[in-house]
């Protein structure tokens, strides 16, 4: 027995517009700090359902993101249960295999796991995000002709794989995890992403 999960993805770094770390480019500024929340819309982890739940990973990214040995904090959304809680670690952490653990196997180093309340809402197309005491950042994405969302697809690097990237800007970025051993950030009109993500293995 394995997962399925689906819902919506918001992320946000340190990176201009557009991220090179998609592409496969060294970030920005050499590093890159990142904020990627997931917020499952409906899933099962091994017969436990975990619909209406969030889960956070904050990043310390040391060079080019393919290579791997990021540093990370993973945030639990508090209404899990001690159940759900680690049916959803064990999604994140890449113990049940899948398209999930191709991200989990980048981490080189888990700083901290906590549960605290995350705020994840997207009303048309803004995305808000805030976890705990610890981040917090309001996204849009771009818009093309005719208001199509500006997307990214077939890229070297994903946290959503199979699933097209809205390209997106966030109007403010700010990061408090320094206790943690990660950098503080405080920015504004940086990179962003959204989109749809469904996970099955």
């Amino acid at each position: 027995m394995g997962y399925h999960v689906e819902g919506d993805l918001l992320e946000v770094c340190d990176c201009g517009v557009l991220c090179p770390c998609w592409v496969g480019e060294d970030a920005d500024n050499g590093t890159c700090d990142a904020v990627v929340a997931y917020r499952v819309s409906k899933g099962e982890i091994e017969g436990t359902d975990v619909s209406g739940l969030s889960l956070a990973v904050i990043v310390r990214i040391p060079g080019n993101i393919l290579k791997g040995n990021w540093r990370a904090a993973v945030f639990v959304d508090e209404h899990a249960s001690k159940a759900q809680e680690e049916a959803l670690l064990k999604v994140w952490t890449g113990k049940l295999g899948g398209p999930i653990a191709d991200f989990a196997n980048l981490i080189g180093e888990v700083v901290a796991v906590e549960r605290v309340p995350i705020t994840f809402a997207v009303k048309e197309g803004e995305g808000t995000l805030k976890v705990g005491g610890y981040a917090d950042a309001v996204m849009a994405p771009f818009k093309g002709p005719g208001e199509l969302t500006t997307t990214l697809q077939n890229s070297v690097f994903s946290t959503i794989p199979g699933s097209p990237a809205y390209l997106s800007k966030a109007s403010h970025y700010r990061r408090q995890t320094s206790k943690l051993g990660l950098p503080d950030v405080d920015l504004q009109n940086h990179n962003a992403i959204q989109g749809k993500f469904l996970f099955t293995a």
